[in-house]
């Protein structure tokens, strides 16, 4: 995300509340010759600072766990 700009051509953030868990995916799209996922996972990440940031108020026990790559496709190569 800060290492080289790049064209995306489409970013989708999904948030949805699985128990009393907030599940936060991130698809990050490029017609480019690298891969994208550090913005997919910057995106995820800042979503759930966001989310932290909102419920703060109520709880300072929320925790932040299991940030990863779900999948990649194109670039060097596929995960």
């Amino acid at each position: 995300p800060l290492c080289h700009p790049l064209p995306l051509d489409r970013v989708h953030i999904d948030i949805r509340l699985e128990d009393n868990v907030a599940v936060i995916e991130c698809e990050c799209r490029v017609t480019h010759k690298t891969g994208v996922e550090m913005e997919a996972l910057t995106g995820a990440s800042v979503a759930a600072l966001t989310i932290y940031d909102m419920v703060k108020a109520v709880s300072h026990r929320v925790r932040i766990e299991g940030t990863f790559l779900l999948s990649k496709t194109g670039g060097k190569r596929d995960v």
